[in-house]
């Protein structure tokens, strides 16, 4: 009887881990709900194992305590509940189970003098179709090399957050998509810094997002930054965590100057507030 009793408790030992003795990266940054990121552990093989969420590579990393963890970014119309992860070493294949928890975002109404913000006529409108192509492949990139950091910089100094991330949007009272990224109330002209190491993947003058940059920082770690005045890089260049990639304007479907920035991670849109100690359950 009490070999049973010590044998549960050490099962419950070993799946309960207490977040003091986690990892840098799982305490910073597991939030898993739709929009969110789940950081799933993995153990201590010696081998890199590789991982994948709805057959789509994710990120592996090393964490403080030498564990490997998956970060998984959901997309915000991810399902409740549970979801697995497919691993494979040069020596097993399994999976890893992990939960995803709810979480309710609320509302923003915002107008806009220009109509076709709202409803672009049938060219705009093809406009848009090719740029969104260009910026999901974009999106989907997954270089092997992993970020330079993961906890990231800000990328603009200072200014409050003035939209949050997971807004569900009205424009002149008809609801579009949600807010797929953190807005920063900075004035024109100010610098945007790359919050960590990268490539550059895209330079452009977008129909919603005006003036845009995309940076691919590795292993499906991208992010975007736009309603720019100015861009300070090309594509394919390499650039340095800190260092100016492009300047604050009010380009596009904006109201005003400001920076809104996306993260993506294995091509899902998460709350950047996440990577800079900023998330608000």
């Amino acid at each position: 009887m009490m070999r049973a009793v010590l044998f549960t408790l050490a099962l419950t030992l070993t799946a309960w881990t207490p977040a003091w003795a986690q990892g840098y990266m799982a305490r910073s940054l597991n939030h898993p709900v739709p929009g969110g990121v789940a950081v799933v552990g993995l153990g201590n093989s010696a081998a890199t194992p590789s991982a994948a969420f709805a057959n789509k590579p994710v990120m592996v990393l090393q964490d403080s305590d030498e564990q490997w963890i998956a970060l998984v970014g959901l997309d915000l119309k991810t399902q409740t509940g549970p979801h697995q992860i497919s691993i494979k070493t040069a020596s097993e294949a399994r999976t890893v189970n992990f939960n995803v928890d709810a979480r309710t975002y609320p509302s923003q109404h915002i107008t806009l003098k220009n109509k076709q913000h709202v409803n672009p006529n049938p060219e705009q409108v093809k406009r848009y179709e090719r740029e969104y192509k260009q910026q999901i492949d974009a999106y989907a990139s997954f270089r092997p090399n992993g970020p330079s950091n993961i906890v990231l910089d800000r990328p603009v100094d200072g200014g409050r957050l003035s939209s949050r991330f997971g807004l569900r949007r009205f424009f002149n009272g008809e609801e579009r998509n949600a807010h797929s990224g953190l807005d920063f109330a900075v004035p024109a002209g100010t610098p945007v810094k790359a919050p960590a190491d990268g490539v550059i993947t895209i330079v452009a003058d977008y129909f919603f997002n005006g003036k845009t940059v995309f940076v691919d920082h590795g292993q499906g770690l991208v992010t975007m930054y736009c309603h720019l005045s100015a861009s300070e890089v090309k594509p394919g260049q390499t650039v340095s965590r800190g260092q100016v990639i492009a300047r604050v304007g009010a380009t596009g479907r904006a109201t005003g100057p400001h920076l809104h920035w996306n993260v993506s991670m294995n091509g899902n849109r998460v709350d950047p507030a996440i990577f800079i100690n900023a998330y608000q359950p």
